[in-house]
């Protein structure tokens, strides 16, 4: 198989409101608060959002400050500290690297495509030593593009240089699940590494919802 895994939330924590809680306490005071700072702050993720432009490599650290600091009313300074606690953040999901040793020793080829700021996918690939068990992968902001945008999968698919249905995806988000379906690929919604691998060995079936 040509297993294609999403990062964040997948192979790598996503805890954006913890996080939010962590590092800016008086503005994320309980989950309520964290939850709407987020909403301003990441606004849903949208490709022609500040954050889906930092995504996306359009615009950099200071930038995605000034922008975000403008709609917000956070300083900059604050959205400074929280982007800076981002990689640190993204630690490894145990459960999530032992499938992908135990996928990569049964001889499966490994992906990855992954929404992500360049400083974050830097951090990630120079800090762990399985990412080089991915035969290949491709970041948001290398190619300008962002999931669920169809043109990333296609990206994706060429660069790998497989048909959309030899790749199986795996995506926290369900959004980008139904946009890798609707183009060809095979996909399953991840949920944490077992319900994934169980998936997988029943060979993503539909009528599991996956």
């Amino acid at each position: 198989m040509n297993i294609v895994f999403d990062f964040g939330g997948v192979v790598f924590r996503w805890q954006p409101l913890r996080l939010l809680r962590e590092t800016l306490p008086l503005r994320a005071r309980d989950d309520d608060l964290a939850r709407e700072l987020a909403a301003e702050l990441f606004q849903g993720y949208a490709p022609d959002g500040d954050w889906g432009a930092f995504d996306r490599g359009e615009i950099g650290v200071g930038t995605l400050a000034q922008r975000a600091a403008r709609r917000t009313g956070l300083s900059e300074a604050e959205v400074l500290a929280f982007v800076q606690a981002v990689p640190a953040h993204l630690e490894p999901i145990a459960e999530t690297v032992a499938l992908l040793g135990r996928l990569k020793s049964a001889g499966h080829r490994l992906f990855y495509l992954s929404n992500m700021p360049a400083p974050f996918a830097e951090h990630l690939q120079r800090s762990h030593a399985f990412m080089a068990w991915f035969d290949d992968g491709v970041f948001s902001s290398q190619l300008q593009l962002m999931k669920p945008q169809p043109a990333i999968f296609h990206a994706a698919a060429r660069r790998f240089g497989l048909a959309p249905h030899e790749l199986l995806f795996i995506d926290d988000v369900a959004h980008n699940v139904d946009a890798a379906r609707a183009l060809g690929w095979q996909a399953i919604w991840f949920r944490d590494a077992s319900q994934c691998a169980a998936a997988l060995s029943a060979g993503a079936a539909d009528d599991q919802g996956l």
